[in-house]
Parts: structure tokens; C-alpha cells; sequence
């Protein structure tokens, strides 16, 4: 497939890969958009502090928008992720086709 073909797969919630990538187990995906208040803010894990603050002074809500993430199943990792121009270009895109059982609450 070609990253036209992947962009939209990205929007309707799929996750991608290329098969020429030399790291195995990586995927991408869109995160979906979310806005939080501050009480939610306040309790992230994964802003710092600072920020945390800087927020509080200036916006009763953040919005999280338009992200694409890459995860990597073997370190158990995410990250941001922009698309080289390689990827852009490349031909060799997969969507991920598995399907899982439906998530329950823990």
C-alpha cells in the first residue's frame, strides 16, 4: 500500500507498519483527539510538573490533538512519530488486520 492509502487507514483508527522498516514489532497509529480539565491535568502522569503549572495559569482546558505515535512491541515503548520521506514514499505499507477480543476494564 502507499502512505495515501495509510493516511486514511490512520484516521479511521488503524494501526500500520512498512515491512522494510529494520526494526521489527513497530507500529503507528493516530492518537485520537482528547481534551482535558484541570483536575485531570493535574493527575497525568506524563507531563511534568512545570507544564503542569504553566497550564493551570493559562487554559481551563488542554486539547490533545492530531498525533501520530509509533510503538514498539519489543521495548514496550511509544514515541511521537513523523514519517520520513522514505516512508512517504514507500510502497510497502501494511495495515494490521488482527482482531482482539474487546478491552474490559480492569
Amino acid at each position: 500500500m502507499d502512505f495515501g492509502e495509510i493516511i486514511k487507514a490512520l484516521k479511521d483508527g488503524k494501526c500500520c507498519y512498512r515491512k522494510g522498516w529494520n526494526g521489527k514489532g513497530l507500529f503507528v497509529y493516530k492518537q485520537i483527539p482528547n481534551t482535558v480539565d484541570l483536575k485531570q491535568m493535574i493527575n497525568m502522569k506524563s507531563m511534568p510538573l512545570d507544564a503542569k503549572l504553566r497550564n493551570q495559569c493559562n487554559f481551563n482546558t488542554l486539547t490533545f490533538s492530531n498525533q501520530c505515535i509509533i510503538c514498539n512491541k519489543l521495548t514496550q515503548t511509544a514515541d511521537s512519530w513523523v514519517p520520513s520521506i522514505s516512508d512517504i514514499f514507500a510502497e510497502d505499507w501494511e495495515i494490521h488486520d488482527r482482531v482482539y477480543p474487546p478491552m474490559q476494564a480492569q
